[in-house]
């Protein structure tokens, strides 16, 4: 799954490109081929892939959100006013309107 921000000068939008049918697939092949060691890290990783994929992207913004801001080094409530003005200075072309709707489906998915 990747995320990205795109602006232009009608709106704002946070894309998220989900990539994971990719990914499954290769693993799928590899668990196929997997000596007896190699499975349990395989499985594991099928499993991971599995549950992003099921994942909304609604969801996944408000991961990508956390994650921007975690990276920021913000540590505060994500329902607050720092909590926007720490996006924004994150993704400095970010609207104020977009970042208020993506910190809105942050708070709407905890953790």
């Amino acid at each position: 799954m990747w995320t990205f921000w795109q602006r232009n000068s009608r709106h704002d939008a946070v894309l998220v490109i989900r990539d994971s049918d990719v990914v499954a697939a290769a693993l799928r092949r590899a668990l196929a081929e997997a000596s007896a060691e190699e499975r349990p890290g395989l499985e594991r990783a099928a499993a991971l892939v599995a549950s992003t994929a099921a994942a909304t992207s609604s969801a996944l913004r408000a991961r990508w959100v956390r994650s921007r801001l975690a990276d920021a080094g913000f540590t505060g409530d994500i329902t607050s006013v720092a909590a926007v003005r720490e996006l924004r200075r994150a993704e400095p072309t970010l609207s104020l309107l977009a970042a208020v709707q993506l910190q809105k489906e942050a708070a709407a998915h905890p953790e």
